[in-house]
């Protein structure tokens, strides 16, 4: 793989050419900025930005009153190439607080195993309905300790009118959900998105986390994507490096308002 090559791809299909990420979602662009604007549960914020450094406070301060006047947080995705190069320093200056950074890894579709395997008693599940997407929140929430409410909205909608942007999947031990996770297929990229994939405390490091990878990438690689990309964090990267996924960048999403 060349890494370059693949930033350059992905920076144009996901960020600078990115398509909205749900319904009711728009992406507004400008020459040295991306930015997506959704309504209440979904996702606002800059996706991409090449500012200038003498222009690039101006900038910022202007994407702060747009969100404000629209009611609206927002979130900055920050990548370590991106400009100027002290964008981090100019973001917390107008008083944006980091999350986590987290690693982008990427691999070939056709390098992941597809292979399942998973603990005894443990079947996968994919979501079809907001029964299902219920329980895929719960997870999430238990796991990462985030509100449900807006995931659940969020992907509902998605489910129910761009179903084929979105495969979600539980891990069930009987009744029981140990693990949640999805995979976005933006239309008209080399790219699939691997996201969540949080598992309960009790069950990880028995092979769930793996075979949700695989089942993701089976459904990829039969729907032409080239690419898997995650935002791994430091739990999961080291799993992701053995399963062939290369890092690229660095990513920290820089929060206002949210």
């Amino acid at each position: 793989m060349d890494h370059d090559e693949v930033l350059a791809a992905y920076d144009r299909q996901l960020r600078r050419e990115a398509c909205p990420d749900g319904p009711g979602a728009r992406v507004e662009r400008s020459a040295d900025l991306v930015r997506q604007v959704a309504a209440e549960h979904g996702w606002n914020g800059v996706l991409w930005s090449g500012l200038d450094p003498a222009t690039a406070d101006a900038r910022i301060e202007e994407q702060i009153r747009h969100y404000a006047s629209i009611g609206r947080g927002f979130e900055w995705k920050l990548y370590s190439h991106d400009g100027p190069p002290d964008l981090a320093a100019r973001l917390l200056a107008a008083g944006f607080r980091p999350e986590p950074a987290e690693t982008l890894v990427v691999a070939e579709v056709a390098e992941v195993s597809a292979e399942i395997v998973l603990p005894e008693g443990v079947r996968l599940v994919r979501v079809t309905d907001r029964d299902g997407i219920d329980l895929l929140a719960d997870v999430h929430e238990q796991v990462f300790g985030t509100g449900r409410n807006r995931l659940r909205e969020r992907l509902t909608a998605q489910l129910a009118e761009q179903p084929q942007t979105l495969e979600p999947v539980l891990a069930m031990a009987g009744d029981q959900p140990v693990s949640g996770a999805r995979l976005d297929l933006p239309p008209g990229t080399d790219f699939a998105g691997l996201w969540g994939g949080g598992t309960l405390p009790e069950w990880r490091g028995r092979g769930v986390y793996r075979a949700l990878i695989a089942y993701r990438a089976r459904i990829a690689a039969a729907r032409g994507y080239r690419y898997l990309h995650v935002d791994a964090s430091d739990e999961s990267r080291p799993i992701l490096r053995r399963l062939g996924f290369t890092a690229l960048a660095t990513t920290t999403p820089y929060l206002l308002g949210e």
